[in-house]
């Protein structure tokens, strides 16, 4: 069998919280004011109280709405592939496996979360959500779930990704949504960078600052993000819960499940199901998170209370971090490029259940090439740092003869990305390793909490 399917009626109507689980709660989100663990009431200038609600919650399940659900039929449940051809390729005993989150209307995991933002807003009365993307797939399937409730979008784009991607911009002006470069004149964070840095590549966290502030002057809008926050890792666990079921109809069981890792939402989608299962003693999977070599947060980045964006207006998160300051360089993984670690991933990973690697742009490429010639698909660049971690440790098998079971999420297509592929066959990509100096100054300016 090659694709592993699930019918439309088999597809889950609850999302799952580990929260639920986990042996220890995580540190509290602080008030950058006060440094107190914040309330509803500080949350609420930005989010609709049913998303606060899903962000604090320990409840284990929490059902899927209709509305929600009915919109999620256009791609989901999303297919399941065994890596035959790849397999072969590789030489390898291991089975590999991955879930294409690619199949979705903005062509990623993204609309996953981005569907029920939309509707609890709408729900509300929200009439516009401001948000910011990297790569330009969240910014997409924001303009997309948007659409499908009437509200208005409004995108800052990172300005790396925004130079880099420019069908990304077409994509979500097609589907109804305004999109700016970010830093921008159109806020006072953006040109407090501009005067700094005027030809600045940009990143998250600078274009976070600038959808949250416009999002606080007006009472009819709102901000919605794309990862990070617990509530956007609740809604991509539906990865996840599918990939078990589709597992079952085959009867295997993961070994090592691989997923890539910038703010966290894809990897968490697919891994925290999984790791639910680990925690409960069914099964035993090695969970691996793969990071860009130019933005380690989880493997270099220092675990601390920290912004989730330049300017400093959200609340503080304990994360793994390389500051706030931090601007990565312009790699083609735009979506991996963002300071911070969800701090749940985070709390995670120091609570030993998870490990980390980061890999080498070329790296990558060379495995997305490489999975694009046998499985035909072309990955999207974030992606490419799983499969290359994936290919790895097929290759591990091949040495020792283990025929391990090897799980990843192909989270998104590469179609808008195909200027990142000419630059690596070209032979003009360059690597981007985060220095040991550029390190300790990153990390410098971390705002003092109180133990």
């Amino acid at each position: 069998m090659t694709k592993v399917l699930l019918d439309e009626s088999e597809m889950p109507t609850r999302w799952y919280n580990l929260l639920a689980d986990l042996p220890s709660p995580p540190p509290p989100v602080l008030h950058p004011g006060t440094l107190q663990p914040v309330g509803p009431d500080d949350l609420a200038p930005l989010f609709p109280m049913a998303l606060i609600e899903q962000e604090v919650t320990t409840q284990r399940y929490i059902p899927i709405p209709e509305d929600v659900l009915d919109v999620y039929r256009l791609w989901r449940p999303s297919p399941l592939y065994r890596a035959h051809r790849l397999e072969r390729a590789l030489g390898t005993p291991a089975r590999i496996y991955y879930k294409y989150e690619g199949v979705s209307p903005a062509g990623s995991h993204k609309p996953n979360t981005a569907v029920p933002q939309a509707y609890y807003n709408a729900a509300a009365g929200i009439r516009r959500l401001t948000t910011e993307t990297g790569a330009g797939q969240w910014g997409t399937a924001l303009a997309f779930a948007g659409g499908q409730f009437g509200l208005d979008v409004e995108i800052w784009q990172v300005r790396a990704s925004y130079d880099q991607k420019p069908y990304r911009k077409m994509m979500i002006e097609t589907f109804g949504g305004t999109i700016h470069p970010s830093p921008s004149p159109l806020t006072a964070a953006g040109r407090a960078v501009l005067a700094q840095h005027p030809d600045s590549p940009g990143s998250l966290g600078i274009a976070i600052s600038e959808a949250v502030e416009v999002a606080a002057q007006s009472p009819d809008t709102n901000y919605a993000l794309g990862s990070v926050l617990n509530h956007v890792l609740l809604h991509q666990t539906i990865i996840g819960e599918e990939a078990l079921l589709q597992l079952a109809k085959v009867g295997d069981v993961p070994d090592v499940i691989v997923g890539c890792t910038g703010g966290g939402s894809n990897f968490a989608g697919l891994a925290f199901p999984f790791l639910r299962e680990k925690l409960a003693g069914r099964m035993a999977p090695t969970i691996r998170a793969v990071e860009p070599a130019a933005c380690p947060s989880l493997t270099r980045g220092v675990y601390a209370y920290d912004f989730g964006d330049t300017a400093g207006m959200t609340p503080l998160m304990k994360m793994h971090t390389l500051g706030h300051d931090f601007i990565p360089d312009p790699i083609h993984a735009g979506g991996l490029r963002y300071h911070g670690m969800s701090p749940l991933i985070s709390h995670v990973y120091e609570l030993g259940l998870i490990e980390a690697v980061a890999k080498s742009q070329r790296e990558c490429f060379e495995a997305g090439v490489r999975f694009a010639r046998t499985e035909g698909i072309i990955p999207a660049p974030e992606p490419t740092h799983a499969l290359a971690a994936c290919i790895e440790e097929a290759l591990r098998c091949k040495e020792t003869g283990e025929e391990k079971v090897i799980l990843t999420a192909l989270c998104g297509h590469g179609h808008l990305d195909l200027a990142a592929y000419g630059a690596y066959l070209s032979g003009e990509m360059e690597d981007h390793d985060l220095t040991d100096a550029a390190m300790a100054s990153a990390v410098a300016s971390l705002p003092q909490v109180p133990a």
